[in-house]
């Protein structure tokens, strides 16, 4: 399947050379002929592929994350915010972490059978799973191929946790299965807000829902009894920073128990298609946007090392984490996470209705 959207976020689509992928060339031919058919280029379209993956859960040890598996019901996310950390996933397929991954996605339809027969295994240890780890669950396709709702619902069935991160507030569609999940200690949910500025929030991440609408969604996922925070990530030097107060203050109007940040982080592909994007669209600014990253990480666009990587380090994330934590104490939000229940999980039935 496939569909039009006028708005992308990448400003080109650069190949990865990480992986020894053979490059692709355009066809000169066909852009000459497009020049004197039409003269413009045809609309980018968003396909969809289906992927056939043999497991589901994705483990993971890393020190700097609060979870230690997590499902990802897509590949690519259409939402094409520019400063996405998962953009490299896309080069493993050869694909662009550029416009690919915001254009050629992968539905995995199969994720809630998956699931089921992982959770029924034997050795199968409860722990939360997350979701909205390496691609948004609730992004636009979600509302046609209802892949999250299908994990969803099972594991609202045998009362296992799970966490969900997301730019949308489509996730509000499932308050049938959250709150419900929620009132048992169950269920978490994470929205991610980075400016208040439609202008801005419309360059940054160009297809995810307006903030407005997401704050909204805080509200209503309040009121339904569901734990909600709000995760104001990433913070970009003299392009969002100036916002940090204002978005707490609204998080905690709209009920959220707490809040969460991460300075911009750039690995990989990311850096040059963030300057790209830079060039484009605040050019005015881009130099003292990459110099004070850089000065986040130290002198280099990206710093990958564990305990530093989601924080920064320097004068300019020391500054960043007292104003975030004044702000937070003004505005009654504690440390409060995501804590959630393991003990009520039951294993799967199986098709004669006994325990596996």
């Amino acid at each position: 399947m496939a569909k039009t959207r006028a708005v992308r976020g990448a400003t080109l689509n650069a190949e990865s050379s990480r992986f020894n992928l053979p490059a692709r060339e355009a066809d000169g031919d066909w852009l000459d002929a497009r020049d004197e058919i039409d003269g413009a280029a045809p609309p980018l379209r968003t396909t969809v592929t289906v992927e056939h993956p043999r497991t589901i859960l994705t483990r993971n040890a890393s020190p700097d994350v609060p979870f230690d598996q997590s499902i990802n019901p897509y590949r690519g996310c259409e939402h094409g915010c520019i400063y996405c950390f998962a953009r490299p996933s896309h080069a493993f397929h050869d694909l662009s972490p550029g416009l690919d991954f915001e254009s050629r996605l992968f539905a995995k339809p199969s994720a809630a059978a998956l699931l089921r027969a992982e959770l029924a295994k034997p050795g199968y240890v409860c722990k939360p799973i997350a979701m909205g780890t390496n691609t948004d669950p609730y992004q636009p396709i979600e509302g046609e191929w209802r892949v999250t709702r299908g994990v969803l619902e099972v594991l609202r069935e045998v009362d296992h946790p799970v966490t969900i991160t997301t730019k949308s507030d489509r996730v509000v569609r499932d308050l049938d299965l959250l709150a419900p999940m929620g009132a048992k200690g169950l269920a978490a949910v994470c929205l991610s807000v980075t400016s208040l500025d439609p202008r801005i929030a419309m360059t940054v991440e160009p297809r995810a829902p307006a903030p407005e609408r997401r704050l909204t969604a805080v509200r209503r996922l309040a009121d339904a009894g569901v734990p909600v925070f709000v995760s104001i990530a990433p913070v970009i030097p003299a392009i969002t920073d100036h916002e940090l107060e204002h978005l707490i203050e609204r998080a905690a109007e709209a009920g959220a128990r707490g809040c969460f940040y991460i300075p911009v982080r750039l690995p990989w592909e990311v850096a040059p298609l963030f300057r790209a994007w830079l060039d484009r669209h605040f050019p005015e600014r881009a130099g003292k946007v990459m110099a004070t990253i850089q000065s986040l990480r130290g002198g280099r666009d990206n710093d990958p090392d564990f305990f530093t990587r989601m924080k920064g380090s320097g004068a300019w994330a020391d500054l960043l984490k007292v104003r975030f934590g004044r702000a937070c104490r003004k505005h009654g939000l504690g440390n409060e996470r995501m804590t959630l229940r393991t003990d009520l999980f039951r294993a799967p039935r199986g098709p004669q209705g006994e325990l596996f």
